[in-house]
């Protein structure tokens, strides 16, 4: 709002740097501008101030979607007077030249034509939507069909306004819906958490299993080893056996050659010694075996020999 002091028919004008004032006298414009100071007569002038940096304009209202539910939605416009002296001509922006402030309501007439236009696109775009369409992609649908269609309704143009940007904060259905959805969306939550614990049991009970089955494939491998192991220490230890066997057979061999041969050497020994006994005469023969036949008795301490025993002896060994 503009500053005015009063003087005794006088009045001076002090404008802000946001705002645009315009001031006629007689039909013509005497000043038009932002950051404008000026004296004027309150008789004579007729002002109007319009603001022109950016507005902000909050809606709450409620729509409905193809499938007949209900749903809350929280938006922002943002909107600026970008030609404020066409908005001073079709909008009523005047002001009391005593007090500064607008003799009107202009910034709520322009509330309810952003209200209105805003509201028509937005249910026009959530009504060909379904609850779930419109709660999951309705802020981006609505934003960029607000904005478009604001941008391209010629009665913005032809009263000075533009609007800036278009921000939808929410769409929510009712409380009931809500918590019905919410209900439904936690017991997918709670079937997807139970099916990856389910997932995740099942996975232990094949890594289980898996383990298991490794388990008995070593041990049937290491018995397989076992079985190859005794089968081949037996087979060694029959070829240990047939190598002692021959070995032994061999050893029996060579000794029982060896006994044949000093049998035969014995004997061919004893042969030699009786042929050589043959041409002998009696009385040494008889001698030979005395003295055989002594190295074969026991020992004898005390020997009595009488005439008796050695006369016959004497005999024989004199004829």
């Amino acid at each position: 709002m503009a500053d005015i002091s009063g003087y005794p028919g006088l009045r001076h004008l002090r404008g802000a740097p946001t705002v645009h004032v315009r001031h006629v006298r007689n039909g013509k414009v005497v000043h038009a501008g932002t950051g404008l100071s000026f004296w004027f007569r309150p008789r004579t002038a007729v002002l109007s101030e319009i603001p022109v940096d950016d507005r902000e304009l909050p809606m709450l209202f409620h729509a409905r979607t193809r499938d007949f539910q209900d749903v809350t939605v929280q938006l922002t416009v943002t909107y600026r007077f970008t030609d404020p002296e066409t908005a001073a001509a079709r909008i009523d922006f005047s002001i009391d030249p005593d007090g500064g402030s607008w003799r009107g309501d202009p910034l709520n007439q322009v509330a309810g034509l952003l209200t209105e236009s805003t509201q028509q696109h937005a249910l026009r775009t959530l009504a060909q939507a379904t609850l779930e369409t419109a709660l999951t992609e309705g802020v981006e649908a609505v934003r960029t069909n607000v904005t478009g269609n604001l941008g391209a309704d010629p009665r913005f143009e032809q009263t000075g306004l533009q609007v800036i940007d278009v921000r939808v904060v929410a769409i929510r259905p009712d409380s009931d819906m809500e918590k019905a959805l919410r209900t439904t969306v936690r017991e997918k939550v709670q079937q997807e958490a139970d099916r990856a614990t389910y997932e995740r049991r099942a996975l232990a009970v094949e890594r289980e299993r898996a383990i298991s089955e490794n388990e008995l494939q070593n041990q049937i491998e290491l018995a397989r080893r076992e079985e190859q192991l005794v089968v081949q220490r037996g087979a060694n230890a029959l070829k240990q056996a047939q190598d002692n066997a021959n070995a032994s057979r061999i050893a029996d061999d060579a000794k029982a050659e060896g006994i044949r041969k000093l049998a035969e050497a014995e004997a061919a020994g004893e042969a030699a010694r009786l042929n050589a006994y043959r041409d002998l005469p009696e009385k040494v023969l008889l001698g030979l075996a005395a003295q055989e036949f002594a190295k074969n008795l026991p020992d004898i301490d005390n020997l009595t020999i009488t005439p008796d025993l050695l006369a016959p002896l004497i005999t024989k060994l004199t004829k």
